[in-house]
């Protein structure tokens, strides 16, 4: 009996030892930017008008979280100090508070046309080949979190079916499920006013984007807060147009959302290639010489993709 009883309990124990502690992630990790330097993506300054010129005006690189806090830390120490003195500083710079949301990832990527009060860079492209191919019939899911530095700027970011060499050639063209992030006017005076948008299928020039949407008071969402982490979930769909595909539906958890909330339904793919989609790509615009929009940088962490529809937080 007592052989039996040790028999049995390291039968149990060797059970138990190859038991599964945790099943392997469904995401695939595009970029978590925790390196020192960038891996795998390539720049292109297209259309680099920049006056006097510079040669690869683009602002493309890995910061630290940690640095960014204590720079916080060490400008509110200041106000505080200073708090009772007549000052001429600009506003306060927004906490950037070291939560659960942000994980213990610390590095992420700044992305600026050119650097602060260069102008003349209209096309600053960033792209990364996706870990695996999106083929065309299939859903996909990606995550990506982004932080607004600060306004005003002009961002777009999404994923391609193109090849570097006609990710270049064609710039926004070569964008497909597309987000976009900017405050600047439109030729016809519109202006945008800092909400995330997407593409929309439309005969207006001026107004190819739309503001995602507050469902709870169906309204537009208010803009972007300015050093505020939001997580994106767009759930892209890259089926043929015949079979209801070349769309894309967007969540978002941050500012006014709480919780992850469903902010647009169904926008529409730039150009409808129904090609697989292979490239993460990033893209931003200073504005033309004479009417700048500004160079405000955007931040991006932890881009990841899914196979089919997944709206958890990737692990």
């Amino acid at each position: 009996m007592k052989y039996l009883l040790l028999v049995s309990t390291s039968f149990l124990l060797t059970a138990c030892y190859l038991l599964p502690t945790q099943k392997p992630s469904p995401w695939l990790v595009i970029d978590t930017f925790n390196t020192k330097t960038l891996t795998g993506w390539q720049l292109a300054d297209t259309q680099n008008n920049t006056i006097p010129f510079i040669e690869n005006a683009q602002i493309t690189e890995i910061r630290s979280l940690d640095s960014d806090l204590a720079s916080v830390s060490a400008s509110n120490s200041i106000k505080v100090a200073t708090a009772t003195a007549p000052t001429t500083m600009s506003s306060s710079v927004p906490a950037l508070e070291p939560t659960s949301d942000l994980g213990v990832n610390n590095g992420y990527l700044i992305k600026k046309p050119a650097p602060d009060g260069v102008v003349g860079n209209r096309k600053a492209l960033s792209f990364k080949a996706l870990p695996k191919p999106v083929p065309v019939g299939e859903t996909y899911t990606f995550y990506t979190r982004i932080r607004v530095e600060r306004f005003p700027n002009n961002h777009a970011f999404g994923l391609s079916n193109m090849r570097p060499a006609d990710i270049i050639k064609h710039g926004y063209n070569a964008f497909e499920p597309t987000l976009r992030v900017t405050d600047k006017a439109e030729s016809n005076g519109f202006k945008n006013n800092g909400s995330l948008m997407v593409k929309i299928d439309s005969e207006d020039k001026y107004r190819q984007y739309a503001n995602v949407k507050n469902i709870d008071t169906n309204k537009d969402a208010k803009p972007l807060q300015e050093g505020e982490w939001y997580s994106i979930w767009y759930v892209v769909n890259n089926a043929t147009v015949k079979n209801g595909g070349q769309v894309y539906s967007v969540y978002v958890k941050g500012g006014e959302f709480s919780s992850q909330s469903l902010v647009y339904e169904n926008a529409n793919f730039r150009m409808k290639r129904e090609l697989p989609l292979i490239y993460f790509l990033a893209n931003c615009n200073t504005g033309p010489l004479k009417q700048p929009y500004g160079n405000g940088g955007l931040a991006y962490d932890d881009i990841y993709m899914s196979e089919g529809i997944n709206l958890t937080v990737p692990y």
